[in-house]
């Protein structure tokens, strides 16, 4: 793609940190490990971290350590990545999907409270595209039905909730350092946590289930191969030096798709602030109009892939899923939004002529399709 829908930002601070790393006889299970997650944890504001090879990796070891298991029920969004369904379900427990809130896309008290049952034992909260969940509520839930809470903050390093960096507020915060997130270690994850018991058996788990009192080749735990490399963890460590500067580079951009899009009132933009809070821009997912359809989206994706614009539709719904319908409800809000949200090219390198280009083609997209559709399309309001 001439204009890629993500990009990693690697600076030449961050090749010779790696780089050093390969000069030494550390690869793995080294000091730069240590020091990555005793930074991460400082950052976020949380007693523990533990590195791992992937987001995915934390959210299974998180419910692992937890104790969820056969026929547990976790509720998770069905708007989000495929991983945190998946990870339930790696248990042996059952997901059960609620509906989103149609302008922040997270759960809310309320759909989680419809989710509720007597063998509900955990939430999974996911702070959407970076967007943090409303979490003092679905907290006081979580405390009244003895409930554990997961924050999933992959989409959301650096995301604030009422001054405090969400990933440090339930049981364990996961977060993941994929290529297209605000940070990168290439593939990596992390997972915070307050409790000291917790974190040793996800560190041990992480690790063949090696507790720290065990000897190399004793293993308390039956454990995983899910350890992140030192040459991850100095890029991952380079990359968290420069986490303000990233993330206020990516507001940034942000800030001139929203204000690039007034010109096109038939796509919904994105929320630009959060009142409790600090979003962290992980993508720019717009809306097409609310009488577009599945098909319309699949033709806008067409005429932006012809002229080399990368876009995807962020995200299919978990529970329309072949793998999942078995376990699928009515989730009316999450039906409608999921087929017509659109993610646009973002990533902290992209040109401001590259944002109105994008903008310019989208707005002439969504124009000729509503055009053949008719008066009613071409004058939806992009209300939900």
């Amino acid at each position: 793609m001439r204009i890629p829908l993500s990009s990693p930002d690697i600076s030449q601070g961050d090749i010779d940190a790696v780089v050093a790393v390969l000069r030494t006889p550390h690869l793995s299970l080294g000091p730069k490990l240590v020091e990555f997650e005793q930074a991460f944890a400082g950052y976020i504001g949380a007693p523990y971290a533990i590195a791992l090879s992937s987001g995915t990796a934390g959210l299974e070891l998180s419910l692992e350590a937890l104790g969820i298991g056969d026929g547990d029920e976790v509720i998770v969004p069905s708007f989000a990545f495929i991983a945190v369904a998946n990870a339930v379900l790696h248990r042996r427990a059952i997901p059960v999907f609620a509906d989103i809130d149609a302008e922040t896309l997270n759960l809310t008290p309320e759909t989680i409270k419809e989710a509720l049952t007597p063998r509900t034992r955990a939430i999974i909260v996911v702070h959407t595209f970076g967007y943090p969940a409303d979490l003092a509520p679905i907290l006081d839930i979580a405390r009244r039905y003895n409930l554990r809470v997961i924050e999933d903050a992959c989409e959301a390093v650096g995301a604030e909730y009422s001054e405090k960096k969400v990933g440090a507020y339930g049981d364990i915060g996961v977060f993941s350092f994929y290529p297209n997130k605000p940070i990168t270690t290439g593939e990596g994850g992390m997972v915070v946590v307050h409790d000291p018991v917790i974190a040793r058996t996800i560190r041990a788990l992480r690790n063949q289930g090696r507790m720290q009192h065990d000897d190399w080749l004793e293993h308390t735990l039956c454990g995983y191969n899910f350890r992140l490399p030192e040459v991850s963890c100095a890029l991952g460590l380079s990359q968290l030096r420069r986490i303000a500067e990233i993330l206020s580079r990516r507001e940034q951009v942000a800030r001139l798709y929203y204000k690039a899009l007034e010109a096109y009132p038939l796509i919904q933009r994105p929320p630009i602030v959060c009142p409790s809070g600090r979003i962290c821009w992980f993508a720019f997912v717009v809306r097409l109009p609310a009488p577009f359809t599945h098909a319309h989206r699949e033709r806008v994706i067409q005429l932006l892939t012809k002229q080399g614009i990368g876009c995807r539709a962020y995200f299919p719904p978990i529970h329309l899923q072949p793998l999942y319908r078995s376990w699928s409800r009515a989730l009316p809000v999450t039906e409608s939004i999921a087929s017509r949200t659109l993610a646009l090219p973002f990533y902290n390198q992209l040109q401001k002529s590259h944002i109105y280009e994008v903008c310019s083609a989208l707005g002439e997209a969504v124009q000729k399709i509503a055009a053949e559709c008719g008066p009613p399309y071409v004058s939806a309001a992009v209300v939900d």
